[in-house]
C-alpha cells in the first residue's frame, strides 16, 4: 500500500467511524410498534457509505463546517437506506437479499417496511434543521440548512431518485438508447451522488467561485454516471454472496443496462472513461485554488474498480 493509499485508508476509517457514530445517536432508540429496530436494520449493519464518504471529502475540498458536513453526510445516507427498502419491496424490484441479509420487508413484513421507509426520509431533513438550541446550529445557518434541504429534496424527488425509478420500472422489456439510458440513471442513482458532492459543498463558509461549483457538479455527475455503469457490470461479473445482493437480476427482469446496450468491455471502457471525466474534474478544482481533494480521487477510483 503506497503512502497516499494508506493516508486514504486512514481517512475513510476515521470518517466511517463519525458517521456510524452519529447515525447510531441519530436514529430513534424507541419508536411505536417496534417501528426503531426496523429502521435501524435497514440502515445499520453494511453498506459502502459512499454517499457520506463524498459529501465529508466535498466539505473538506471547500475547507468547510464538519459537523455540518455529519449532518449533511448522515441525511443522505437515511435517504439512500430509504429508497432501498422501498425498491426491494414486492411492487417494486421484489428483492430478498440485500448488504448480506433479508430484505427488510422479508424480515419484518411489507407494512413496517413501508414506515420505516417513510420514517427514515423523515428523519433524514429532521436531523438537516436542528433545533436552535443544539450545538450544531451554530454551524448551520438557516441559510445552510435551506440550502442543504433544497439540495437533498430535489435529488429525491420526480426529477431525481424517485423519477429515475419510475421510468426503470416503466422500462422493462423496452429497447432505449444510449441517451435514454443515461437520463434514468442521472435520476435513479445519480441525482443523490450527486447530491452528496454538493451538500458537502453547501458547507462552505464562504460562496464558492463558480469554477469550483462547475468542477464539483462535474465531478459528481461523472462519478454518479461510473458507479451505476459498473454496477451493471457487476451484476452479470460477481455472484450474489459477493455483492450482497442478488446478481444477474436485472438482466432476469428484463431491464436495461449498459452492458445489455452496449456489451461487457464497452462498458467497462466507459467506467474507465468516466473515471478519468471526474478526475480532470478535481484537476480544474484545484486550478481553481481548492487544494484538499485527494480524498475525492481515491473515492472515485474506488467507485471504479470495487468489486462489490
Amino acid at each position: 500500500m503506497s503512502a497516499e493509499q494508506g493516508g486514504f485508508a486512514a481517512w475513510q476509517a476515521a470518517q466511517l467511524a463519525r458517521v456510524e457514530r452519529a447515525l447510531n445517536e441519530w436514529m430513534p432508540a424507541q419508536a411505536p410498534a417496534g417501528l426503531g429496530e426496523v429502521m435501524r436494520y435497514a440502515v445499520q449493519g453494511g453498506g459502502k457509505r459512499l454517499r457520506p464518504l463524498l459529501a465529508l471529502a466535498a466539505c473538506e475540498a471547500v475547507e468547510g463546517a464538519p459537523q455540518a458536513a455529519l449532518r449533511a453526510a448522515c441525511a443522505v445516507e437515511l435517504i439512500h437506506a430509504y429508497s432501498l427498502v422501498h425498491d426491494d419491496m414486492p411492487c417494486m424490484d421484489n428483492d430478498v437479499l440485500r448488504r448480506g441479509k433479508p430484505t427488510v420487508h422479508v424480515q419484518f413484513g411489507q407494512a413496517q417496511a413501508l414506515l420505516a421507509g417513510d420514517a427514515l426520509q423523515a428523519l433524514a431533513f429532521e436531523i438537516l434543521t436542528p433545533e436552535p438550541s443544539a450545538a450544531a446550529s451554530a454551524d448551520m445557518p438557516a441559510a445552510m440548512q435551506a440550502a442543504l434541504c433544497r439540495l437533498l429534496a430535489r435529488a429525491a424527488g420526480a426529477d431525481g431518485m424517485a423519477g429515475g425509478q419510475a421510468i426503470d420500472l416503466a422500462s422493462v422489456g423496452l429497447p432505449l438508447t444510449e441517451p435514454e439510458l443515461r437520463a434514468m440513471h442521472r435520476r435513479k442513482t445519480g441525482a443523490l451522488l450527486l447530491a452528496s458532492v454538493r451538500m458537502g459543498a453547501a458547507c462552505a463558509a464562504h460562496p464558492l467561485p463558480a469554477a469550483a461549483l462547475q468542477a464539483l457538479d462535474a465531478y459528481g455527475q461523472a462519478l454518479g454516471l461510473a458507479f451505476q455503469v459498473v454496477d451493471d457490470v457487476l451484476d452479470v461479473t460477481a455472484d450474489s454472496a459477493l455483492l450482497g445482493k442478488t446478481a444477474g437480476k436485472d438482466a432476469a427482469a428484463g431491464k436495461p443496462t449498459y452492458v445489455s446496450l452496449l456489451g461487457l468491455e464497452a462498458a467497462r471502457q466507459l467506467a474507465a472513461d468516466l473515471l478519468a471525466q471526474a478526475e480532470n474534474a478535481l484537476n480544474a478544482l484545484q486550478a481553481s485554488g481548492l487544494a484538499h481533494t485527494q480524498p475525492l480521487h481515491a473515492l472515485a477510483r474506488q467507485v471504479v474498480q470495487r468489486q462489490r
